[in-house]
């Protein structure tokens, strides 16, 4: 059974209004970089680009 002791819980911010809309997870070993994706918005109406934010617990 794999351990998930290199998974990070991260959320995800509009590029654009700032808010939080996603929350999801990643392996910190693998990818050293913050994630950027495309992601729709429901505040913006629209697919914008989210931003890795802070470690959620």
């Amino acid at each position: 059974m794999a351990k998930k002791e290199h998974r990070v819980l991260l959320g995800l911010v509009c590029t654009v209004c700032k808010s939080r809309n996603y929350n999801t997870s990643k392996n910190k070993t693998n990818i050293k970089e913050k994630l950027l994706l495309k992601k729709y918005c429901k505040h913006c109406k629209k697919r914008t680009d989210h931003k890795e934010t802070d470690k959620l617990d």
